[in-house]
């Protein structure tokens, strides 16, 4: 017994030492990023390098932020975001509900044709959608922006996977209550689904406010940059200056990092419940 304890303990202190080094090995490029934010171009460019600056100061910030529009590119990719997460949470929630809990016609053909759409990589579709975007007015507006992102195809499944695993005797019962259908998808389904609502929010928030390419096709001035864009743009006017680069990238990064650290337990509970419902 003493003997299975002990082989159990090292191998508990070697998993975790590996877990520990691997971590701080994933860790160490956004700590040192963060870092370099605080350094100016001589410092940044010295070798041997250092990993703490100086001094800590925001004139970098102060810098990219008064170089370009930059504070307008964030409210911007902040309005996109948050516009774009709300309707797909919304329109993820609402169709799962359907094709959970709902017998019509075509059903099961429907939800497949939509899983198989999946399959469709984004760059084949962008040639009709920028054509449908222009042919409305859209172009260089918000809206074409946030259309684009308010429907998920995973969205849709995740939610699915989760509502129909609420017992249908619980629904009835609310119906014979007197509840109406959004009754009571707001208040047994809602509760019930909270755990991926959150990972299906942090997915739709790392696509929407990471997207490039879209933009850079229906954007053209600054009045509707997003983040991405403006880190680019910058770039582009100002490739030699690291440190104010490295600045507009940390800048792109942190309201994720954020995001997650705020919403990590719900996020990691929809992801592991996922594999479980069905």
């Amino acid at each position: 017994m003493r003997s299975k304890r002990k082989t159990d303990l090292i191998v508990h202190s070697i998993s975790y030492t590996l877990l520990i080094a691997f971590s701080i090995i994933m860790i160490m490029p956004f700590v040192w990023m963060i870092l370099s934010t605080f350094k100016d171009q001589s410092e940044l460019m010295r070798f041997p390098p250092k990993f703490l600056p100086d001094k800590f100061s925001l004139k970098n910030y102060v810098e990219v932020f008064s170089s370009v529009p930059f504070l307008r590119y964030y409210l911007n990719s902040i309005l996109i975001t948050t516009v774009a997460v709300t309707l797909t949470l919304l329109t993820s929630s609402l169709a799962g509900f359907a094709f959970a809990k709902y017998k019509f016609k075509g059903r099961n053909t429907i939800f497949k044709t939509l899983l198989g759409a999946m399959m469709i990589p984004f760059p084949v579709t962008i040639i009709p959608l920028y054509i449908m975007i222009y042919n409305l007015g859209l172009v260089d507006t918000y809206l074409a922006l946030i259309v684009t992102g308010s429907v998920s195809i995973f969205g849709i499944f995740l939610m699915r996977q989760f509502i129909v695993t609420i017992p249908d005797d619980l629904i009835d019962a609310a119906r014979i209550d007197g509840c109406s259908e959004f009754q009571i998808f707001r208040i047994i389904v809602i509760p019930n689904i909270r755990a991926p609502l959150s990972a299906l929010a942090i997915f739709s928030f790392m696509a929407t406010w990471n997207a490039f390419l879209w933009p850079l096709l229906v954007v053209n001035n600054d009045e509707h940059r997003t983040v991405q864009l403006g880190v680019q743009y910058f770039t582009q006017r100002y490739g030699d200056l690291m440190h104010l680069q490295i600045t507009a990238a940390a800048m792109a990064v942190i309201p994720i990092v954020v995001l997650y650290l705020l919403l990590q337990k719900q996020f990691i509970e929809g992801i592991t419940m996922t594999g479980l419902k069905g």
